[in-house]
């Protein structure tokens, strides 16, 4: 049997304290709130009474049940106040030596039977446990923020935790309704050492101005569906927040590249550009402490007269390819209002795109999403042809054939003897090189990337891919289309994996290497990113839904082109698809989906 917890101890009461404090007293339990003085505990009621009041206001707690909770909290100055409590859990800043202080006054001051639990995000649960004489009874219980809604607790166990405080934890953790994953002590744990590893190469992406900061966070939000943006969420988490978390994995954590903190974190936090809390960080907020983004001198000009400026005008488009997004490139610019003209290697081909398109419209007649009318009028525009000299008089040419270097490199030859001077020559490749498909024509400023997202007529996002051969007229003229088709476009350079792949499959190969270390099931990792982070899959239901042969082919362009050790692909992801274990498609990937 578990033990029962009545009284619950909390130390620090800042954000993440006075939010654990709300977690414990919703659900029963007394809590003793405490601080090092009377303004900060004052400043730690402030925060508990605002977030309880808010949810009052949205009908998520009664006026009674809010009055019981704050009943339940016995705010006090000093860590004498815990001397009679069950568990004690600590949530001061992340400052080992601060940390290691505290745990040897709870040590002195707690019962002998007390658990003494750290929320500590990166720090040793270890080291701070020798502070103590009890170091088997000192655990890490790792909230997520913000607490009282996040569903995710990460349990920390040393390799002295005594197995009945792990036991009683995660009893706890169900009774407080949060979905608890239990891990040994190593930097970063699940969560951290998977999200920042990303956050970091998206500051990189950024401090070499390989993107805007709008462009990446919207390249992650309406690629990836992630709830926030990198650059984003570095401002929410707090810029010298994220600087010690980084530090610490990276010297805790074997030296990994991957988390060595980009020198432009460290000037920021330097120059007070924090984030939210200091009212600026990568953007600029209405006040300290607002979520309002406002201009700044940064800002893009998004209005459609600036984003037109310098454009070509675009009529008539051509789309060469018979696949799934050849079928969705077609249909998205024909409800658009473009006349299309189809290209594949034959008539059956056609016939199988044709029938594909109409398919996808009447499923948005079915939906309610398009109408008779709008359907018919799609379909009138596009001409279904088997020879590429059709193209002789479109305005743009999107060519979305197999991912094949040779392949695209003989048809952007015969594109540039056929199509007339000043067409935009487009290229949907999510991995190859454009500049190489461009030089493959006497005319390569006029090439440029544009990679949709699959399936096209749904996903919002394009990656506009300049290569340095680019002319800005035709940049102007992709950015001009994507917002014609009611698409965000992105504008990138011609790098391997672009913004989304680039960010994406380093964070999918770290999850497979954690995987590989037998540090965490693949359940627990998905549950720490989903329900942690707010992904909308965890990695390795994505990894087996995208491919795994896709992942690794991704994974090794990244490599071969950055030469980054820490983007080697994970041995485990070849030995997985060398033996045939593809994901979905196959039956069995990260998981076993015949049995499903």
């Amino acid at each position: 049997m578990a033990r029962e917890f009545t009284s619950v101890g909390v130390v620090g009461l800042g954000t993440m304290g006075a939010g654990i404090v709300e977690v414990f007293a919703r659900n029963g339990i007394d809590v003793v709130a405490v601080e090092i003085s009377a303004a900060a505990v004052e400043r730690g009621r402030a925060t508990l009474t605002g977030s309880t009041d808010r949810a009052v206001a949205k009908g998520k707690l009664a006026e009674a049940d809010r009055d019981a909770l704050l009943a339940r909290v016995d705010w006090q100055v000093g860590l004498d106040a815990l001397h009679s409590v069950d568990l004690v859990i600590e949530a001061v800043p992340e400052h080992l030596d601060l940390k290691q202080r505290i745990f040897a006054e709870l040590d002195r001051v707690c019962k002998p039977e007390a658990i003494l639990a750290t929320n500590t995000s990166s720090l040793s649960v270890t080291e701070i446990s020798v502070a103590t004489t009890r170091p088997n009874q000192v655990i890490g219980i790792h909230f997520f923020n913000p607490a009282p809604v996040m569903k995710l607790v990460e349990v920390v166990r040393t390799v002295v935790t005594s197995a009945d405080v792990v036991a009683d934890v995660e009893a706890l953790c169900e009774r407080l309704g949060k979905v608890d994953v239990t891990i040994s002590d190593r930097a970063g744990f699940i969560a951290n050492a998977l999200l920042f590893g990303y956050l970091n190469h998206a500051v990189s992406m950024f401090e070499s101005r390989y993107a805007t900061r709008e462009d990446i966070d919207a390249a992650m939000k309406l690629g990836c569906g992630l709830p926030m943006g990198p650059l984003a969420l570095m401002d929410l988490i707090g810029l010298d927040t994220a600087y010690e978390i980084l530090d610490t994995m990276y010297r805790r954590g074997g030296r990994d590249r991957r988390h060595a903190p980009v020198p432009l974190i460290k000037q920021m936090v330097t120059a007070g550009l924090l984030g939210r809390k200091s009212g600026r960080g990568f953007y600029t907020y209405e006040r300290p402490g607002s979520p309002v983004v406002v201009t700044d001198e940064h800002t893009p000009v998004t209005t459609g007269a600036a984003l037109a400026d310098g454009a070509r005008a675009i009529a008539k488009v051509g789309i060469v390819g018979s696949g799934t997004m050849a079928t969705g490139i077609i249909e998205v610019f024909a409800k658009a209002g473009y006349e299309v003209i189809s290209v594949t290697r034959g008539a059956e081909k056609s016939a199988k795109v044709c029938e594909a398109v109409k398919t996808s419209l009447n499923k948005g007649v079915v939906r309610g999403k398009l109408s008779e009318e709008d359907r018919d009028a799609a379909l009138g525009r596009v001409t279904w042809s088997a020879t590429l000299d059709h193209l002789a008089d479109v305005d743009l040419v999107v060519e979305a054939v197999v991912e094949e270097l040779s392949v695209k490199k003989a048809l952007f030859a015969s594109l540039d003897e056929i199509c007339k001077p000043g067409v935009v020559l487009a290229t949907t490749t999510s991995s190859l090189p454009v500049i190489d498909v461009a030089m493959a024509t006497q005319r390569p400023a006029d090439v440029i990337g544009l990679h949709f997202f699959n399936p096209a007529p749904i996903m919002p996002l394009v990656e506009i891919v300049q290569t340095i051969r680019t002319s800005a007229e035709t940049s102007a003229t992709a950015r001009a289309v994507c917002a014609a088709l009611g698409k965000t476009g992105v504008v990138c350079g011609d790098r391997s994996g672009f913004i989304v792949n680039a960010l994406l499959f380093p964070y999918l190969n770290d999850a497979v290497k954690m995987l590989e270390a037998s540090y965490s099931t693949a359940d627990d990792i998905d549950y720490a990113m989903k329900l942690g982070c707010g992904y909308p899959m965890g990695p390795f239901e994505l990894l087996d839904v995208v491919g795994l042969d896709v992942s690794l082919a991704i994974q090794r362009e990244l490599y071969l082109e950055l030469r980054e050790p820490g983007f080697a692909p994970a041995p485990l992801l070849e030995h997985l698809v060398t033996a045939g274990y593809l994901g979905r498609k196959s039956g069995r990937g990260f998981r076993d989906h015949t049995k499903r």
